[in-house]
């Protein structure tokens, strides 16, 4: 694909075009300020305050398409990239898209370890990591390569067991199979291509990670406000897994201060009791929109 003539400086970033990630990659991206017109019906599209483009294309095309420099940056699972050994740079694993590719076999089937896959036919939409797995344990397998609707496999007698995507189970589960070994566990990644970049693009690459990382920062934080008595300001101090110390201000009420920090949400429903037991009430949470750390 041609670049434009002002690739040395433009960023063109890889997304899938539909699918599973697509909708979540287009959330962070407005998450972090960038702003498209019709990204659903064009295939190249242009960010109005950003320079950066979006190229739509199929997942397993993007980490081919970041490791030949065609894109500069690539939204995609770490599936497609180690399926494709793809030359690149992972710069962040983004806490979606979280799935794992797995065997499985007929419940009822004389498949029940993985000793029991020697001889067998093995259908899978990801033949490199299905024979790596196999070759690393030494089990000689017949790898056949199915691309979609590899769940049926073995209801038709193609193969005697799969090796797929696997997210909730609940598919294996309507097929009639049993899930058996992980062999990889994945979720979206953010690559980067290898190719030489030029001073223009690294530096909208730093921008455009410090938006992310505030993004991401932001969604696992809440911005946390309370009264508590004013003797037990240290306890609670000690209590908070604050990014800094907290914000304490005077009430009208005598002896009451209120306490303002920034705590991981998963943390807080940890210490709340903690909180509560130390005198802390009326005690408000409230999303952030993004961090600068």
């Amino acid at each position: 694909m041609q670049r434009t003539a002002d690739s040395n400086t433009s960023l063109r970033i890889a997304i899938q075009k539909s699918g599973r990630l697509t909708d979540k990659t287009i959330d962070l991206l407005k998450g972090i300020g960038l702003r498209f017109d019709d990204y659903k019906r064009n295939l190249l599209v242009k960010c109005r305050n950003f320079d950066v483009e979006l190229l739509l294309i199929r997942d397993d095309d993007i980490p081919e398409y970041v490791q030949d420099g065609v894109c500069d940056l690539g939204f995609v699972g770490a599936n497609e990239t180690q399926e494709k050994g793809a030359d690149v740079t992972v710069l962040r694993g983004l806490d979606y898209g979280v799935c794992r590719l797995s065997l499985a076999a007929r419940k009822d089937g004389d498949i029940q370890s993985v000793n029991d896959f020697e001889g067998k036919t093995i259908a899978t939409s990801y033949p490199k990591l299905t024979r790596d797995f196999f070759e690393e344990k030494d089990i000689n397998t017949d790898v056949v390569t199915i691309s979609g609707a590899v769940e049926i496999a073995p209801r038709l007698e193609v193969a005697d067991a799969i090796c797929d995507i696997v997210s909730t189970g609940n598919t294996l589960k309507a097929n009639g199979l049993q899930e058996l070994v992980t062999i990889l566990e994945s979720e979206t990644e953010l690559i980067q291509t290898n190719k030489k970049l030029s001073p223009g693009k690294k530096k909208l690459i730093d921008k455009f990670l410090q938006r992310m990382d505030g993004h991401q920062q932001a969604e696992r934080s809440r911005y946390i406000m309370m009264n508590a008595p004013q003797d037990s300001v240290q306890k609670i101090k000690e209590i908070i897994p604050s990014l800094k110390s907290p914000t304490v201000m005077p009430l009208a009420d005598n002896g009451m201060v209120a306490i303002h920090t920034v705590i991981p949400i998963d943390e807080f429903w940890v210490v709340m009791e903690r909180l509560k037991a130390e005198g802390a009430s009326g005690i408000v949470i409230l999303p952030i929109e993004s961090m600068i750390l």
